[in-house]
């Protein structure tokens, strides 16, 4: 049974920093793609970052440049390090998996099977 869990969520100030992590067990694929995802309530999803199996990794342009997703294998541990935060970055923030690596449509987050119940970030000016 695949479970992930997000923690690091939490309140900073514009231009700060915050680091997720989503602790991930039950995952038996040799290639899979994973990945971090935000909605606002009222808004739809939004992909922010994904990586596979062989560490390519793909973001979206308005984290481009500030969000850097890594994943340390030995510790079945996926991480979402984000700076220069701001007010538009506030949002609940879900780990998500999938067997197989990513396509072009990753951001829509339909072809993610496996969620986490989410973490809040909270950016205040």
């Amino acid at each position: 049974q695949v479970q992930l869990v997000e923690s690091g969520g939490g309140s900073v100030q514009s231009g700060g920093s915050l680091r997720l992590s989503c602790a991930v067990s039950g995952y038996t694929y040799s290639s899979y793609s994973l990945g971090w995802f935000r909605q606002v309530s009222g808004k739809e999803r939004e992909g922010v970052a994904a990586i596979d199996s062989d560490g390519t990794t793909s973001y979206s342009d308005s984290v481009k440049g500030r969000f850097t997703i890594s994943q340390d294998n030995a510790n079945n541990t996926l991480y979402l390090q984000m700076n220069s935060l701001g007010p538009e970055d506030t949002a609940m923030y879900y780990c998500a998996g999938r067997a197989g690596p990513y396509d072009s449509t990753w951001f829509a987050g339909c072809t993610f099977g496996y969620w986490g119940q989410g973490t809040q970030v909270t950016v205040s000016s």
